[in-house]
């Protein structure tokens, strides 16, 4: 596979302080992401394989000439609805060749596709939809009933067009090619509004987390949903942008049967484990035979995590750190140092992170991850939102909300400035679910929190005050949720209480709410 040598970021044959100091982002004034992972493969090695569908039976390989061709199908349907350079096309669905051929067509024409999780409900999808302004879908049947209250014309593969041949828009870097939304950490989902440059600043942290990604024989799979940006941009379209083939199965949730046997019969050598898969399979004592790396992030692991995983796997566990506004900044890399215990690693190459204080001084202790501006892989903006956007830096950098120091040149994590829960892999915020509540009938007030969990790391707890006489039973409120946002931010535990702690602002003071939860102990 010495093509993929050629397109990665990053040499094979150096170390981590050549790699860091040598390195330059390309300087480009055109490029079409729908290029960059599908037609330019597809104009020279139209048979390589691009993904491997496993959500039936047997494998089956689809090409990137096939690729192309399911692209240019949904982008004909997509110029038949009167989609437009600038026009935002909602992709919900699932890990399939149908996914990624949907970002692909809206990119070639230079449409700004928008990623929406299945498990979304009517609340969730509402407001991602009116926010972007999203003119048409491409979804399944499943999706098309979902999207039927929203009035939207939806493509499915049952109603597929023949395919044309129009040339890819001309789009520089900066162009906007998609819009992922946040999981509402800090109030209501924002949408990062990425370029077409974007997925160039993911592959050096991308090529770090799988120890060099690109030897010979890589496939790549995660179970993570390619409707995140950890799923999409981690490695759906870093596999296709390499010529590496990237594992498509249809998993509704983690079980280990499932991943083994995906792994199998995928002939994985690839994975991204979320945190939680990984607990799962520790506490199963199953490894995955046959791998060559293993990427995770969304927390710290732990020394005993990381121990484990060595033995299990036969190779180092490599936990990588980014967030939707800016992914894939640092990363541990047992090909190129060992990993530190309790710290995400070190800099990816082409990015300067930077712990700041108040002011947005760098300070030797503890304060603020923050990224420089111009890395590659940070966000144009927020979609719609100069005034989040303008919040999120402070002067030249994008601070991340999470707090951390510097332990010879490694980075290590303290904690979560903002009230992030992350619970089973997924970051939630609470206010998304505070506001969902707080329009049941019998719900006076509601403070939303995380309680630590063995499993999950946390799990969602909702403190709810009731309205003077009104009923409502942990199910009804869980049920209520489930139907509305999804089916994984639910809060799987209810106190009925009778106040909350409030400022004198009026605001909930969730810290002491993490305070009481953490003393709560086990249900």
């Amino acid at each position: 596979m010495r093509e993929c040598r050629a397109r990665a970021m990053l040499c094979h044959n150096a170390d981590y302080e050549t790699l860091r100091d040598r390195f330059a982002w390309p300087v480009r004034t055109q490029v079409n992401l729908a290029d960059e992972v599908c037609d330019s493969w597809a104009a020279v090695v139209p048979s390589r394989t691009a993904i491997i569908d496993l959500r039936g039976p047997e494998p089956i390989p689809v090409s990137y000439g096939a690729l192309q061709r399911l692209s240019r199908q949904v982008e004909a349907w997509l110029r038949a609805q009167g989609v437009a350079r600038g026009d935002r096309v909602a992709v919900l669905l699932s890990q399939s060749p149908l996914c990624a051929a949907a970002h692909i067509a809206a990119w070639r024409m230079g449409a700004i596709s928008v990623p929406l999780f299945k498990l979304f409900r009517r609340d969730a999808l509402a407001s991602r939809l009116a926010d972007s302004g999203a003119r048409v879908a491409v979804s399944d049947d499943e999706g098309a009933a979902m999207l039927a209250p929203f009035a939207l014309p939806v493509l499915t593969a049952g109603a597929l067009p023949e395919p044309g041949a129009w040339p890819a828009a001309e789009t520089s870097p900066g162009d906007p090619a998609i819009i992922i939304y946040t999981s509402g950490t800090t109030g209501a989902p924002k949408g990062a509004l990425h370029g077409h440059g974007a997925l160039a600043g993911h592959l050096p942290g991308v090529e770090m987390s799988h120890d060099l990604l690109g030897q010979d024989d890589d496939i790549l799979w995660t179970p993570a949903d390619w409707a995140w940006i950890g799923g999409l941009f981690d490695v759906l379209m870093p596999g296709l942008y390499l010529g590496i083939p990237v594992v498509a199965a249809r998993m509704a949730r983690f079980e280990i049967d499932g991943c083994l046997r995906i792994c199998r019969d995928g002939l994985v050598r690839n994975v991204f484990l979320p945190p939680t898969a990984l607990r799962m399979l520790k506490a199963a004592n199953t490894g995955i035979p046959g791998l060559r790396s293993v990427a995770s992030g969304g927390e710290p692991l732990g020394a005993e995590m990381l121990d484990w995983g060595r033995n299990a796997f036969g190779v180092a566990i490599n936990e990588f750190y980014g967030q939707t506004e800016c992914n894939m900044v640092a990363s541990s890399c047992g090909a190129l140092f060992t990993p530190r215990p309790g710290c995400i690693g070190k800099p990816a190459p082409g990015f300067r992170i930077g712990v700041i204080d108040a002011e947005g001084a760098e300070t030797p202790g503890e304060g603020d991850i923050a990224i420089a501006r111009g890395a590659g892989a940070m966000m144009l903006e927020y979609w719609n939102n100069p005034q989040e956007t303008a919040r999120k830096f402070r002067g030249d950098w994008l601070v991340t909300g999470d707090r951390g120091r510097w332990e010879d040149g490694y980075l290590r994590f303290v904690g979560r400035e903002d009230d992030v829960i992350t619970s089973a892999g997924y970051r939630i915020g609470p206010a998304e679910i505070e506001d969902c509540l707080l329009s049941h009938p019998a719900v006076a007030t509601v403070g939303v929190v995380g309680k630590p969990d063995a499993l999950r790391t946390e799990i969602v707890k909702a403190y709810v005050v009731l309205k003077p006489g009104a009923q409502a039973s942990a199910a009804d409120l869980q049920h209520y949720v489930k139907e509305r946002l999804s089916s994984y931010s639910y809060p799987r535990e209810i106190a009925f209480v009778e106040g909350l702690p409030m400022t004198v602002t009026g605001k909930v003071i969730r810290k002491d709410l993490r305070a009481r939860a953490a003393a709560e102990g086990a249900p």
